[in-house]
């Protein structure tokens, strides 16, 4: 059997080949990689804006420190998360743990929403209710600044693996963001990408409040940072959920897959396909098949037997089911 990319595996490699197998090592390694290079950059980030907004009172500061305290804590959910996926499937969790990644990537999620979010719109409210004078405006343009390089190398990296997983897809990057079944590489993308909006932001509503005199824009700007905060909290939130209840793969998979199937030995027709997703680049397959020729009983279920090994072969496909079809079933192909 062949299957399309990480995402998508293309179908070049056959199932169970030494090249697949050191391909998903390497692409799960990158992942990890991607989300440790984000803690780095976003604990630093923190402790800088943390300093910032205490020397100089302002809003959009404060809830730049704000943020950046809960992408830390994020990314230690997310190596969480990678860690808790790998372990491998025993007697009670025959398809592995693949699913543990979304369960902690949703607590990353939603943390990003309740503290990120929450308190920067809070306090940015309040700003506005109860302004407070700023000063020591250098500091903050130049811990900005700094921030901006920092997230700029962590966005980088993720950027660079998506552009190469998605290319593999034949995704654009933007698209495989949302439909990769990697939890951990969107939220880091994501999260960096809001990151750098919310800098943009916080040197804007700083500058203005600078210019003007008025703490307005200054509460203006942690008030967007908030909610651009939970936008995305909302839309990585959304996904998470979709994996746990059960996604099915990309059509694209689902062809390639229909496609291995029907040119696996003695198979004569497919009539029945399904294909869903149990973790990062982890999937479940099901299928009917009519095997070629009227054997015994003892001799299909072997053959049955040797089909379903094969397709595990891949590390691609946690488990796989295959049943004899009845001879009134359609074939799909």
């Amino acid at each position: 059997m062949r299957t399309p990319g990480p995402e998508a595996p293309d179908d070049r490699t056959d199932l169970g080949g030494s090249p697949r197998v050191a391909q998903a090592a390497s692409v799960g390694g990158e992942s990890t990689r991607t989300v440790v290079i984000a803690f780095v950059a976003n604990a630093l980030v923190a402790a800088a804006k943390s300093g910032a907004a205490v020397v100089t009172g302002s809003a959009s500061m404060l809830a730049e420190a704000v943020h950046s305290w809960a992408d830390t804590g994020n990314e230690v959910f997310l190596l969480v998360a990678d860690r808790r996926a790998r372990r491998p499937a025993d007697a009670t969790h025959p398809l592995g743990h693949g699913r543990e990644a979304y369960v902690w990537s949703m607590f990353a999620a939603i943390g990003l929403f309740a503290v990120g979010a929450g308190v920067s719109i809070t306090h940015g409210v309040q700003e506005l209710v109860h302004p407070e004078p700023a000063g020591d405006f250098v500091v903050a343009y130049v811990v900005l600044a700094l921030a901006f390089v920092l997230e700029a190398v962590s966005f980088l990296q993720a950027r660079r693996q998506v552009r190469a997983e998605a290319r593999r897809a034949e995704h654009d990057t933007l698209h495989h963001v949302l439909v990769t079944s990697d939890p951990t590489l969107r939220a880091v993308f994501a999260e960096d990408a809001a990151a750098l909006v919310g800098l943009v932001v916080a040197a804007g509503g700083v500058l203005a409040h600078q210019v003007t005199g008025s703490p307005v824009p200054d509460a203006i700007g942690s008030i967007v940072v908030g909610l651009v905060l939970a936008v995305v909290s909302l839309v990585l939130v959304d996904r998470n959920r979709r994996f746990l209840v059960g996604e099915a793969a990309l059509p694209r998979t689902r062809e390639a897959a229909l496609r291995a199937v029907a040119a696996m030995p003695q198979v004569a027709r497919v009539t029945y396909l399904r294909l869903e997703y149990v973790g990062p680049r982890s999937l479940y397959l099901v299928a009917s098949v009519d095997l070629a020729g009227d054997e015994p009983e003892t001799t299909v279920a072997r053959r049955l037997d040797d089909l379903e090994r094969r397709a595990t072969r891949s590390p691609y496909v946690a488990g796989a089911v295959f049943t004899v079809s009845t001879p009134e079933e359609p074939s799909l192909l």
